[in-house]
């Protein structure tokens, strides 16, 4: 997987969303649960990784890395405040992949300390999902953040599938996406769109 990363990379609120996109044909997704209690990322994690092994998708866990190792997982993402409270010799121990957001050249280097397995840089543009104390980083910055790494490099933020050419042509090897794909009239038709688009 880190080698060959999907060029399409959902990124999903919840186990019901995962549900209802995985047999479209998505090879990769991340479960980006927020404000849960412990029982209920255990039981969404456990959910996601039997829905996501029955169609062959790679789950990838956002935060919780501790739930994730307890239950099987084999990739988490972690952002920035998570990763300095993370225990990264345990993640590793544990053989899970990891992926870090960056969002500067600092924390590009603190994310390479990591050794991680990827690292996504956002806000590619304007986002509207929620308030980003950062500016939009723009194609330039996903061309500097190619030329700094051989990691799989993963674009975020309002990224559309007009837009995704231009960011993949920039040097991104894949685009996740939140906003295009969870305010859809038809998130399985966008789902499709994503795919057909970039296989």
């Amino acid at each position: 997987m880190t080698k060959n990363f999907p060029n399409f990379y959902p990124v999903l609120p919840d186990v019901n969303w995962i549900e209802r996109l995985a047999p479209h044909g998505i090879k990769v997704v991340q479960l980006r649960l927020k404000d849960a209690s412990e029982e209920e990322v255990a039981r969404q994690i456990s959910a996601s990784l039997e829905i996501t092994k029955r169609h062959g998708i790679q789950l990838i866990v956002n935060d919780y890395w501790q739930a994730a190792i307890r239950l099987g997982a084999d990739y988490i993402h972690l952002g920035q405040e998570d990763l300095e409270a993370a225990d990264i010799e345990e993640i590793k121990a544990n053989n899970l992949k990891l992926g870090v957001s960056t969002h500067s050249l600092e924390e590009l280097d603190i994310a390479l300390e990591a050794e991680p397995d990827y690292v996504a840089l956002g806000p590619v543009y304007e986002t509207l999902l929620k308030k980003m104390k950062w500016a939009p980083q723009g194609l330039e910055k996903v061309a500097l953040w190619r030329s700094k790494t051989d990691l799989p490099l993963i674009a975020i933020g309002g990224i559309t599938p007009k837009r995704a050419p231009l960011v993949l042509g920039a040097g991104a090897d894949s685009c996740a996406v939140v906003t295009d794909l969870i305010t859809a009239e038809d998130p399985i038709a966008q789902t499709k769109v994503w795919v057909n688009l970039t296989p």
